[in-house]
């Protein structure tokens, strides 16, 4: 219900400030938790929904968790039931603000994972502007821990701590 209701403001606030607003649906944001030596822990999802605001620098991504894939299915089926467990927690959201100083672009905002959340800042991205498309893209390294997210001891060793997130979003005026 409320990834409907976002829709419903996503559209509507498109829809009413339409030479302001920057929206895409194919977002792209992967993660990579692999450690030397074992099988590649790596994932995409290209179905990622974001929008920015150019008037007051706003932004906000929405990524449905079990629209992330892996190589290996049995992986997916793991990182859906027993570490995202995606069917409680079914969405990530970002929400922030870009930030241009200096010649220098950065964006900084709370992202939600797993109903736990942080606040990040100074994520360096490239910022382009042609016409009516910006490409934002960047990327970002988070603790497991920081979203409550436990490795079994089992897997400890071939799984890092440490995420390393990155994001392509290539957004259009509506």
């Amino acid at each position: 219900m409320r990834t409907l209701f976002f829709y419903i403001i996503v559209c509507f606030t498109l829809h009413t400030y339409s030479q302001s607003k920057y929206i895409t649906k194919s977002g792209s944001v992967s993660f990579e938790a692999s450690v030397p030596s074992f099988e590649e822990v790596k994932s995409v999802n290209n179905s990622v929904t974001a929008i920015t605001n150019i008037e007051n620098n706003e932004f906000a991504a929405l990524v449905l968790v079990k629209g992330f894939r892996f190589k290996n299915a049995l992986m997916e089926e793991h990182f859906n039931e027993n570490y995202a467990e995606s069917s409680t927690y079914p969405k990530a959201t970002f929400k922030g603000k870009i930030i241009q100083q200096n010649n220098k672009n950065e964006i900084e905002g709370e992202l939600t994972f797993h109903v736990k959340s942080k606040y990040i800042k100074g994520i360096p991205i490239t910022y382009i502007k042609k016409d009516k498309y910006i490409e934002i893209a960047g990327h970002f390294t988070v603790s497991v821990s920081d979203f409550d997210i436990k490795i079994p001891k089992i897997v400890q060793n071939k799984v890092s701590e440490s995420v390393n997130i990155t994001f392509v979003f290539d957004l259009e005026s509506k």
